[in-house]
């Protein structure tokens, strides 16, 4: 439905209800008026009163980009505002709950969620103003003087729960290298029925290896690709072979699939069982397949020599960080550089000043 004027006042159809007490109302917005309700200016409003965190406007431009190049199948969840004056809800019939939410022009309109989706719909609808004519749930609570309006904010954020990294590139079907992960955890060995693929991290218990959030860091890793980037037929094909060739060269992961060794015994124990491992050994494909095109698969057979244990010293000064493995960008790129060099590879010369930058004598 389009949104109307009436008596100066913004009508919206919308469903009434009730929660701690208080009338909150929920209501159908056509996207084209709410950069024209929901003014947010931050000058505007005074600190004090500000329910609203500190536009990141870096976040914009993307969020934008989503609404405008998917019509058809975006989804944006409904934005929470706090209304600084009375309003009047006139039910279509008693006590249904269903009519026509009034708020006067000159009201006050806080967001206390959402603010960022609220400039995404400005910016797109200057892409594409057809979106215009789609609508958004609006949830309205009446709040003179904004009184709880800070609270709200805080009470929202709070109690919001961010779904997991592997949950996510578990159902994010726009997401390529989430299709490419979600295809190797069913196809290519080792992580067929070992990649977990809903939690962000897995237990010292689990029967899984690898979290799909990983497998897809470490394709990117392998295909030098950034975060949206897209991957050619050729590209899925290469992975594909890439990491059934490492699967080949590594004793340890055919041992877990043979039953020889526990999951948990194996993560316990090997680095190659974990995400920095995992993402190390996509780095080095990537420099592999640059290095040796024609002829990689004859060198990543020299994986088998590589002592994995976590006992091994050189790992301490590597893969850990207070004597804990660590998936920071350091410790990934200083294990990258220890396979390279096991296999003969050439390290850059920012590699080579990381090295002397962290690596001491005592390496044996």
């Amino acid at each position: 439905m389009n949104n109307s004027q009436d008596g100066y006042c913004f009508s919206f159809p919308a469903v009434s209800g009730k929660q701690a007490g208080k009338p909150f109302y929920l209501a159908t917005c056509p996207l084209s008026t709410i950069p024209k309700i929901f003014v947010f200016d931050e000058d505007e409003v005074p600190p004090e009163l500000r329910a609203q965190r500190t536009l990141n406007k870096s976040r914009i431009p993307e969020m934008a980009r989503y609404l405008a190049e998917n019509p058809e199948s975006y989804v944006f969840s409904a934005l929470t505002a706090s209304v600084a004056s009375s309003v009047s809800f006139e039910e279509i019939q008693e006590l249904s709950g269903i009519g026509t939410l009034k708020i006067p022009m000159d009201a006050q309109i806080l967001i206390n969620d959402g603010q960022h989706r609220r400039a995404a719909i400005e910016a797109a609808l200057k892409e594409n103003p057809d979106l215009g004519h789609d609508n958004i749930a609006v949830v309205f609570f009446v709040d003179e003087g904004l009184e709880r309006s800070q609270q709200m904010f805080a009470d929202l954020n709070k109690h919001a729960v961010k779904p997991s990294p592997s949950l996510g590139a578990l159902y994010d079907l726009r997401d390529e290298s989430a299709e490419l992960a979600r295809y190797q955890a069913q196809h290519i060995k080792p992580f067929i029925g070992f990649t977990e693929m809903e939690k962000s991290n897995v237990s010292s218990k689990s029967s899984k290896l690898f979290t799909l959030s990983s497998l897809k860091q470490a394709n990117r890793a392998l295909l030098s690709k950034g975060m949206k980037a897209g991957f050619s037929d050729a590209e899925r094909t290469l992975s594909n072979e890439y990491w059934q060739a490492v699967f080949d060269a590594t004793p340890e992961w055919q041992m877990v699939l043979n039953k020889e060794i526990s999951p948990s015994q194996f993560r316990q124990e090997y680095i190659h069982a974990h995400g920095v491992g995992l993402h190390a050994l996509g780095s080095l494909g990537c420099a592999l397949l640059t290095a040796k095109p024609n002829d990689w698969k004859e060198t990543i057979k020299q994986l088998k020599n590589v002592d994995w244990r976590k006992s091994n010293p050189q790992w301490a000064q590597r893969s850990m960080l207070h004597g804990r493995l660590s998936k920071a960008s350091t410790n990934i790129m200083l294990t990258t550089n220890a396979l390279k060099t096991a296999l003969g590879l050439a390290l850059t010369p920012d590699e080579r000043t990381l090295e002397n930058k962290h690596i001491t004598n005592a390496e044996a």
